[in-house]
């Protein structure tokens, strides 16, 4: 029997549904000179994110995979708005990248202001890494994980830093929870919407052991779910997904600019000073589904992704 059931608030839900048609809260606050890291800013949310950041004065260093892209954003961030940005070449789905971009992240001279983790993927399939372990785990969650976690010391050492999670409500549709014995899911029916709101739901577990870890700096790690808006997220998927998707989600969906705005307010704005552990539909505070506040699974998850990590 399902376990977390019986703590459902269904008017959590319904809070859902509700705040989704909300405006994000704006932030119009300098942010001249700061480091903020992005990664995934080729498109969608994190090119509307980094135009943001860059609009208020503040340096880039922004980790995609494909290079050309990047390059040509990075110039032209620099020149429309006299920034500074720098890029880091990586692939999620490979590991021994991502350590070395935490490497190179732990060496920065420069402090990290703000750091949001916004790569993700949307498989309709089970997929597999050269590492062994389902691909939208390993993007979408353990990547940010082996980053935070190489950081924590850099970061705590800091006057002051903000981590912001790109999460989403579909951790809500991991209604079992996190399986950490079969995160392969060889034991279980995998679908598009199960590994994808599990990695999310492990995102949430990981907010909580960070958040303990930071107590007593000024250190925070908040997590948000960007609003129902038109990415390229999935168009990796079949010709029937993106059917559905362009027939009957596109049409209601909003710019990604208001994600970036909810994203700039959550990454500067003083009213989340002290504010730790939360998480957000665009700026409105939301309880998240039992399963993502299960703390004894929590600490669970954190073994297993040292574990798996290789930290």
């Amino acid at each position: 029997m399902n376990k977390y059931l019986k703590q459902y608030e269904w008017s959590n839900v319904g809070a859902m549904i509700k705040n989704d048609k909300k405006d994000p809260l704006i932030c119009n606050d300098s942010f001249l000179n700061k480091l903020v890291v992005i990664s995934g800013t080729t498109s969608g949310i994190g090119y509307y994110t980094a135009k943001a950041y860059a609009s208020h004065g503040a340096n880039l260093l922004i980790i995609n995979r494909n290079e050309e892209k990047t390059k040509i954003q990075c110039e032209e961030l620099s020149k429309n708005y006299n920034v500074k940005c720098d890029y880091i070449i990586t692939d999620y789905t490979h590991l021994s990248q991502v350590i070395e971009l935490g490497e190179k992240l732990n060496n920065l001279k420069e402090d990290i202001d703000v750091l949001i983790h916004n790569a993700g993927v949307y498989m309709t399939t089970r997929t597999f890494t050269d590492d062994g372990l389902e691909k939208v785990f390993q993007v979408n969650y353990l990547s940010s994980f082996i980053l935070n976690y190489m950081l924590k010391d850099k970061l705590a050492a800091q006057e002051k830093a903000r981590i912001i999670f790109v999460n989403s409500e579909g951790h809500r549709f991991a209604i079992a929870g996190l399986r950490l014995n079969d995160l392969d899911w060889k034991k279980h029916h995998y679908s598009g919407l199960k590994g994808y709101g599990s990695a999310k739901t492990a995102q949430l577990l990981s907010m909580i052991t960070f958040t303990k870890f930071y107590e007593g700096t000024n250190v925070s790690i908040n997590a948000m779910h960007p609003g129902n808006v038109s990415t390229n997220m999935g168009e990796n998927n079949g010709k029937l997904y993106r059917f559905f998707k362009h027939r009957i989600v596109s049409p209601s969906s909003r710019s990604p600019e208001v994600s970036a705005q909810a994203l700039y307010y959550l990454g500067v704005s003083k009213e989340l000073d002290n504010v730790n552990g939360r998480f957000f539909n665009l700026t409105t505070e939301e309880i998240p589904a039992p399963h993502a506040l299960d703390e004894e699974m929590a600490w669970k998850l954190w073994d297993k992704s040292i574990e798996l990590g290789r930290v």
